[in-house]
């Protein structure tokens, strides 16, 4: 029911952020106790999480902020935070880039608690305070940056900070400090910075620090599920260290996919394995831990022996055929072309029941 006698929950939009809602039971949950007028999910790691849980969702890879922007009429984010306190932190900063005068309604299942940012909708952030349980709090968001400066709260020291998907160094506080200098991005405060990912990050250009997207942390705690392989001959697809542009790329005559780089391996391979898409990836051995891997079987994982993946990589990507091809045999042609230069880390041929 969803015409105007429908309750406040059931006329809204419900924006769900992060693999965690979906992982933890919360999604479910909460669409089957609100009952919203639809759930369009956040991000592209929530996207793997939600495709494997099955519910009825639509995509969109956009942050929060943006999709919520362009909604007309009533919605609420959904987030579950690394704590509570990065959880209240990520809400505000979400409330502040959609503006003080439309407000946020979030609801934050890491605290139990419902934000009614700003100027945001009363009666629908009640309703879901009196329904969930959860609750309400009213809060003001506040912008504290500078100009040509970006500050990533809620980190944990030791952790991964990402720009633009791309890890760039390691927190050393709670709060990282960015600058974009003379075209370059500097750590200011926060953060041991990681030459060869800020390397990556600017080979296409120096990013606007004020509107990049920059996180912390882990991007999935759980492994991914399994599926058989999809098919075994098609286009082979190239991912050069900008595996969270996968999902634009991704087309059924996809059979597999070259990556290049550590994460970039980890992220497309967790990203394929539920959807059956082996993956050969070229690393360097410097990952940084960002989640759990897991590939198809058929996937192939080497580490160079010399040299940096980006050039043995991008030597391998040269070779690839333009037309579609088979899988198995182009793998057994590129370890051939590769012998010598790397060592076998992980090879799952001949497994059909395994994804690790």
């Amino acid at each position: 029911m969803t015409g105007i006698n429908a309750s406040p929950t059931a006329r809204a939009v419900m924006i769900v952020h992060g693999p965690e809602a979906f992982d933890s039971g919360d999604a479910a949950w909460l669409m089957e106790r609100l009952r919203p007028a639809s759930v369009v999910v956040a991000g592209v790691m929530a996207r793997t999480a939600a495709e494997e849980s099955g519910l009825p969702v639509l995509f969109d890879c956009r942050r929060p902020s943006v999709i919520a922007r362009e909604i007309d009429g009533p919605s609420f984010l959904v987030n579950r935070g690394k704590t509570a306190a990065s959880g209240r932190l990520f809400g505000e900063m979400v409330a502040e880039r959609i503006g003080r005068d439309r407000g946020l309604v979030h609801l934050e299942s890491s605290s139990g608690t419902v934000y009614l940012w700003n100027r945001g909708d009363r009666e629908l952030a009640s309703a879901l305070a009196r329904k969930t349980g959860y609750t309400l709090v009213y809060a003001e968001s506040a912008r504290t940056e500078k100009a040509g400066m970006r500050e990533i709260r809620g980190c944990i020291a030791g952790e991964a900070v990402f720009v633009n998907g791309i890890v760039v160094g390691q927190a050393t506080a709670e709060t990282v400090v960015l600058a974009c200098r003379d075209g370059a991005i500097e750590p200011v405060f926060g953060m041991i910075p990681k030459p060869h990912g800020i390397e990556k990050l600017l080979r296409r250009g120096c990013p606007e620090i004020a509107t990049a997207w920059c996180k912390s942390g882990s991007i999935r705690t759980v492994p991914p599920k399994q599926a058989e392989q999809r098919r075994s001959r098609g286009r082979i697809l190239v991912v050069d260290h900008a595996g969270h542009t996968i999902y634009d790329r991704i087309d059924p005559g996809v059979c597999g996919v070259l990556s290049i780089g550590d994460d970039t391996t980890a992220v497309c391979g967790h990203i394929c394995a539920h959807r059956g898409i082996p993956i050969f990836g070229v690393v360097d051995g410097d990952c940084d831990g960002i989640l759990a891997a897991g590939y198809a079987p058929g996937s192939v994982v080497v580490e160079v022996t010399a040299g940096r993946d980006d050039d043995v990589g991008c030597d391998l990507a040269a070779t690839l055929p333009d037309e579609d091809t088979d899988w198995e045999g182009w793998v057994r042609r590129a370890l051939e072309h590769l012998d010598g230069t790397v060592r076998i880390v992980a090879d799952l041929r001949g497994r059909p029941d395994a994804v690790r």
